[in-house]
């Protein structure tokens, strides 16, 4: 069976040819390494599997990294423990949150022939399981910092293969700044930066109106995408959208983004809506803050809104009306909170 890495030839993500050296030796000694990630927003959505197992997208999807929102992982494979154990938030995450954490920990184990228990733990600067991309950050930290952990000089190309394994959307933050994840299959299906983080001065103002965890995440939601008879045309008319987003994000263009990125949202959302079960994420203050958001453009404020699997409202904009946008969306009833981001770099480790 071929690796899971095999076939990826780049260079080994942010980390250069001495420290890859002190990796590798580290691999018989302490085994413990911390890194951080960002969240993504995406602009063209994922939803839907070709393959739920290898998380292969029905649809390729582009986003954006969010610099002030970060999940801190730290990695440490110890002879002394008899099973993985993870600490997310200073609580001890057992079950479901735990056998995912294992199986992405397996395919670690398994590339670098290490026959360790791990303690994993988590911490996050923003609601995680609410749709904020809770998962992309942490499993994307999760990745870079058990890879160096276990002694695995991995390429960006291999450690964003193995964040997509523990969540689909955690590839698009292993890469720095704008990032396009393409569809294949387990060798190419990988995310890479379109731009880097500084290309356009963009601000996702993140209106939390509500901080509880979904009941149903995203990992179910994609499982039954299929149900909607919605789904197929919103596949097929992805790449255009994405082709278009892409065409107007290079050209840091926000008013030709702007209505791609409203139109893919509630297009997916309609599929969540429609599908068996439905979805129904949206909470009340939700519809207040798109049609308020349709208001603002009609007074002159060039605002856009996006919606990941959640109720929360991402509201895209340039940097010099964020003030105002932030002003405003604080003032419709319902909201708790406005967390502002610029784009943010790449998974990265910080300590090892």
């Amino acid at each position: 069976m071929p690796s899971l890495f095999s076939n990826i030839s780049q260079p080994a993500i942010h980390v250069d040819p001495d420290e890859q050296i002190e990796l590798r030796a580290r691999a018989a000694g302490e085994h413990r390494a911390t890194a951080l990630a960002h969240p993504n927003i995406a602009f063209i959505k994922y939803w839907g599997n070709t393959d739920h197992l290898q998380r292969l997208p029905a649809n390729p999807s582009l986003s954006m990294n969010l610099a002030d929102l970060y999940t801190v992982t730290t990695v440490a494979f110890e002879a002394a423990l008899t099973e993985d154990l993870l600490i997310i938030n200073g609580t001890s995450v057992t079950g479901p949150g735990l056998a995912r954490v294992t199986t992405s920990l397996d395919l670690i184990r398994t590339e670098a022939s290490l026959n360790l228990a791990a303690r994993v733990e988590s911490e996050s600067n923003f609601p995680v399981g609410s749709g904020i991309a809770s998962s992309a950050a942490a499993f994307a930290a999760l990745s870079v910092a058990g890879a160096a952990a276990a002694g695995l000089a991995l390429s960006e190309a291999a450690l964003s293969r193995l964040a997509r394994r523990g969540s689909g959307s955690a590839c698009r933050s292993v890469p720095a700044g704008y990032c396009q994840w393409l569809t294949g299959d387990d060798q190419t299906s990988v995310a890479a930066s379109l731009a880097g983080a500084d290309h356009w001065d963009l601000r996702d103002l993140v209106v939390i109106v509500s901080q509880e965890h979904k009941s149903v995440g995203s990992t179910g939601g994609h499982q039954i995408a299929d149900t909607s008879s919605l789904q197929p045309a919103r596949v097929a008319g992805a790449e255009s959208r994405l082709a278009a987003c892409r065409q107007a994000l290079l050209a840091r263009d926000l008013a030709a983004m702007g209505p791609v990125i409203e139109e893919d949202t509630i297009i997916m959302h309609a599929v969540m809506m429609s599908g068996h079960p439905p979805l129904y994420y949206w909470h009340p203050a939700t519809m207040a803050l798109i049609q308020a958001t349709q208001q603002w453009r009609q007074e002159g404020l060039p605002v856009y809104f996006t919606i990941d699997a959640g109720p929360n409202v991402h509201l895209i904009c340039e940097a010099q009306h964020a003030p105002a946008v932030e002003a405003a969306a604080r003032r419709i009833p319902g909201v708790q909170n406005v967390l502002t981001s610029r784009a943010g770099g790449p998974a990265r480790l910080i300590e090892f």
